[in-house]
């Protein structure tokens, strides 16, 4: 297996799915509409949010939820037309623990101390290898090496940078704050609940697409989930955990390949 190619082994799916957090009406598509934690009509009070125009609370929002210190994102997006579900917990000290399932195949992805562990089952890394031009004979030979162990990718390695970013928190939230055209000329629409939290409704129609952001009523204005339904994908992604401890678990040595020995063809 080449450091080029675990570099794309779904590294830019990743990527994506998580950059989808970037802001009401991202490039990449959201998952189903009735996805996690459904919002429930409600009439919260008071509001919080007396007297602001849609804009100006999704302004408020974008301010308070790029303060997180760490967050959870569940849901599904989509990169190339290719569904990927996700749930990861990020922190502003770029460690991040979670999984995604794509083309039937699951993998798991942790970071600490700078190092990316990732462990994907049989269908995951047959797909992600099949994707990039890899024979079967390298694909089944690839596959009996890292088999029920985790790939270790130290700093600076091939592939650390496009999943380490994965874990970039500061980077992500960053995105939501570029592109101020994107949230303005939202509406309110009413408001709801999810998971027990009174939310603001901001909705913003783009032809036949609709994107609704959730806002929370409660505490600081968090962004709690965002949905896009019409339009060629619609879909949804929830946010929660804010500023909730981030627990890592570093896998035993003993279950780890280093990409450094697995790329000299040596399994440990």
């Amino acid at each position: 297996m080449t450091s080029h190619s675990h570099r794309r082994l779904r590294a830019a799916a990743v990527v994506c799915a998580v950059a989808a957090v970037a802001g009401p009406a991202p490039a990449a598509a959201w998952a189903a509409a009735d996805g996690p934690s459904r919002a429930v009509a409600v009439a919260p009070s008071p509001d919080p949010f007396t007297g602001l125009s849609a804009d100006e609370i999704a302004e408020r929002a974008v301010t308070a939820t790029q303060s997180a210190t760490s967050l959870r994102m569940t849901g599904r997006v989509s990169t190339d037309g290719q569904p990927i579900d996700i749930d990861f917990a990020v922190d502003d000290h770029d460690e991040c623990t979670g999984r995604m399932r794509i083309e039937g195949g699951t993998a798991e992805l942790r970071k600490a101390d700078d190092v990316t562990y990732m462990k994907g089952d049989e269908a995951f890394w047959r797909a992600s290898m099949t994707s990039q031009g890899m024979s079967e004979p390298q694909i089944a030979a690839t596959i009996e090496l890292i088999k029920d162990r985790w790939l270790k990718i130290a700093a600076g390695q091939a592939g650390s940078e496009d999943l380490g970013s994965v874990c970039d928190l500061k980077s992500l939230l960053a995105d939501l704050g570029k592109d101020k055209a994107e949230r303005s000329g939202l509406t309110r629409g009413p408001d709801a609940e999810i998971a027990g939290t009174p939310v603001a409704t901001l909705v913003k129609k783009d032809g036949a697409e609709t994107t609704t952001v959730s806002v929370s009523q409660e505490g600081k204005p968090y962004i709690l989930k965002m949905v896009k339904a019409g339009g060629e994908e619609p879909g949804a992604l929830l946010l929660s955990d804010y500023d909730k401890p981030v627990r890592v678990v570093v896998p035993p040595a003993d279950e780890t390949v280093d990409l450094s020995k697995l790329d000299q063809g040596s399994p440990a």
